[in-house]
């Protein structure tokens, strides 16, 4: 259950940094459309989100904080025991 939480979290921080500094820029601009707001907001998050997860990525978890967590989450594969992430390859099919 964390790691979903984690990765909701994960989704909703690049989105709330979008509100955040779209709002301060309103300080200079008038939008009045709310769908050009609403579309700033979603390109602005997704852009965002994009860039540091990139980043994450190829320099390491230190940037995942921009993210909300250092980390990204670990799913485990279906079927799997909660806490358990390895493979058993022996109860694997012939050939499989």
């Amino acid at each position: 259950m964390y790691q979903i939480a984690l990765s909701l979290w994960r989704t909703f921080v690049p989105y709330l940094v979008a509100f955040v500094v779209l709002q301060a820029a309103r300080l200079g601009i008038h939008l009045d459309n709310a769908t050009v707001n609403s579309a700033l907001t979603t390109a602005f998050g997704t852009v965002y989100y994009a860039v540091f997860r990139t980043l994450e990525h190829r320099y390491g978890a230190r940037w995942g904080w921009f993210l909300g967590a250092a980390r990204p989450p670990a799913y485990a594969p279906a079927g799997a025991a909660p806490g358990s992430h390895a493979i058993d390859y022996t109860k694997l099919p012939e050939g499989g």
